[in-house]
């Protein structure tokens, strides 16, 4: 499908950690996770629009993204055809008395429909 019928109809933003494990994927998760719960797809319901046509885009933001399995994140999204990239961003925590770091992941995950796929059109105001 042609990226030029997409539009994007949602952005949500989240944060996720890992206090403990340093464990950049189960931070993903929880970003991820933290993003999805600030939003509620109600549209493709109330419009009758496939949600299997949507294609969502994930941006994880964390200090070392190639520790991060984006097949995992990509895997944990409920709706429509996802795709995952991690880039360095997010912060890591040191406690240096204890020797442990703390992952902090930030997530925005971007939803894109076809319009020409919706049984409706919008007419602008002359």
């Amino acid at each position: 499908m042609s990226s030029s019928h997409l539009q994007r109809l949602i952005l949500e933003i989240g944060m996720g950690n890992d206090l403990y494990g340093e464990d950049y994927t189960k931070a993903a998760l929880r970003a991820v996770q933290d993003a999805l719960h600030h939003s509620s797809l109600t549209l493709f319901r109330s419009l009758d629009l496939d949600s299997r046509l949507m294609q969502v885009r994930v941006t994880i933001g964390v200090e070392h993204p190639e520790r991060v399995d984006c097949d995992t994140v990509a895997a944990s999204l409920p709706r429509g055809q996802a795709s995952v990239r991690a880039v360095k961003g997010g912060m890591n925590v040191v406690d240096q008395e204890n020797g442990t770091t703390s992952v902090v992941a930030s997530a925005a995950i971007e939803a894109f429909y076809p319009m020409d796929q919706v049984p409706w059109s919008v007419v602008t105001p002359s």
